[in-house]
């Protein structure tokens, strides 16, 4: 999977006019899929990431938010670059955004009661009455896909008063309950910003139920990623997701969550909850590359899988080093610094397990301000090629040194030659590896290692690594 965007990219409206015109480009990469950014209307207009959604029926056609077009473009473009995307053989993610609204056109008066930050399930005022910004009224489309507008009833909870602009609080609507479906860090995570959307409303299920058979069927989407699922009841989306797989039984419809936790039960948890209709985004192996990152050669690379999704549950994990939301200044900030960045490639594009993500910032470059960030498009070219052309037959792993670990592809019928992957954290690596292939000739595709090494009659050689660095020695 390839994510196309970073939190950064430029606001000029070129994101997907861009993605149409790489799309085969990323294609020959080798990805099968593309997640791109929210493709909706947002609080920031034409200059929102696409996480502070306002209206999720305006793609770029309406004039509202103070432009018509959003960060990334019109909805033309965006149903062009979905269908280039799709053209070139590959499938479209759309970015869903559900648990929170912001950018009400105007306020209504709301009884609410406080709640503690550090833990939700604590009320901390007497009943008063605020003005929320909780009416939404899309003038700039009006009744055109939706008709519904919204209003407090559909919230369960805000975090502004109109009347003290300056205050940071949650106000939780009277009547209303946090739902007992979600994370329960901070007691309860059901509100996170904004807006918070009340799933259980029968108006707003009815209404993101029609928003997600209208997404499919207007850009013809082939699945989703789900954002920030801790915050929303999980039988939420185990109906929703439920209701478009009958919906549109003629068709496969992906979808991955993020459940951004590094607890590994957390995920397991949720998985069971939404009975496997979403896969999950590998937090905590991301916590671990990161880890492993800062620690440099005190961390013990052969425990490196250790706590991941990726080793307990393979076939729901999907794998990445980085994203917008770990990338420096970001809430979530946990950016993999740039020297194990390679290795943490290697460690999720060059294994078996996992469903990989390449993010957009670490191949074409980001654009945070005041930092340089490194990017590894040369280094993510040659996986991808080896990915390609080495990954097959069966996978022996040499995961039995603290600072050097490495793994072996024997390779198949149709795909005879043999790939070693080996890589350090400490000093130059070395290890005696079996490639299964009798006497044959390696050279590092990634010039880490200038002389070839050939194996003996039973396939066996030392292969080695720089310190710091992972070679790939693929046969020629």
């Amino acid at each position: 999977m390839f994510q196309f965007f970073e939190w950064n990219c430029p606001g000029d409206g070129s994101l997907w006019r861009q993605l149409a015109e790489k799309a085969v480009e990323i294609k020959n990469l080798g990805s099968t899929a593309v997640w791109m950014p929210p493709p909706y209307k947002c609080i920031g207009g034409g200059m929102d990431t696409g996480y502070g959604v306002y209206d999720l029926y305006d793609l770029g056609e309406f004039d509202q938010k103070g432009s018509v077009r959003t960060k990334y473009g019109t909805k033309d473009e965006y149903i062009a670059a979905v269908k280039a995307v799709q053209d070139a053989g590959m499938h479209a993610y759309v970015d869903v955004v559900l648990n929170h609204r912001m950018g009400g056109d105007e306020t209504e008066e709301v009884e609410v009661e406080e709640i503690s930050q550090d833990n939700r399930n604590i009320v901390q005022s007497p009943k008063y009455k605020i003005h929320a910004w909780s009416k939404f009224n899309f003038a700039g489309r009006g009744d055109k896909y939706s008709k519904l507008k919204w209003h407090w009833y559909h919230f369960n909870a805000f975090g502004a008063n109109a009347d003290a602009p300056g205050e940071n609080k949650i106000y939780r609507v009277v009547g209303k309950n946090f739902s007992g479906e979600v994370c329960y860090e901070y007691g309860n995570f059901d509100y996170l910003m904004g807006a918070d959307v009340d799933t259980y409303h029968p108006e707003v299920r009815e209404d993101l139920f029609a928003w997600g058979r209208w997404i499919v069927e207007t850009a013809k989407v082939d699945g989703f990623r789900l954002d920030a699922v801790k915050h929303i009841p999980h039988s939420f989306y185990r109906d929703w997701l439920t209701h478009l797989k009958e919906h549109f039984s003629d068709r496969e419809l992906f979808a991955v969550a993020e459940y951004w936790s590094g607890n590994l039960e957390e995920l397991e948890g949720y998985l069971a909850a939404t009975e496997g209709l979403t896969r999950l985004f590998d937090v905590p192996l991301h916590y671990r590359l990161h880890e492993a990152s800062k620690a440099g050669r005190e961390f013990d690379l052969s425990k490196i899988f250790d706590g991941s999704l990726v080793q307990k549950n393979p076939l729901m994990a999907v794998t990445f080093v980085d994203n917008h939301d770990s990338q420096p200044g970001q809430s979530l900030e946990s950016w993999v610094d740039d020297w194990f960045k390679p290795l943490a490639y290697a460690l999720i594009l060059l294994r078996r397990e996992g469903y990989p993500v390449i993010f957009y910032g670490d191949y074409f470059g980001n654009n945070n301000e005041g930092q340089k960030l490194t990017s590894h498009r040369k280094l993510l070219d040659d996986f991808l090629q080896a990915r390609a052309k080495y990954t097959y037959g069966d996978q022996h792993d040499y995961f039995d040194h603290p600072n050097c670990v490495g793994w072996v592809w024997s390779g198949d019928e149709e795909h005879p030659g043999s790939c070693v992957v080996l890589m350090s954290n400490g000093d130059n690596g070395t290890k005696r590896m079996k490639t299964y292939h009798g006497k044959a000739t390696f050279r590092d595709i990634t010039g880490h290692w200038i002389e070839p090494v050939t194996t003996d009659e039973n396939g066996e050689a030392d292969f080695h690594c720089p310190g710091g660095k992972v070679s790939v020695w693929c046969q020629v």
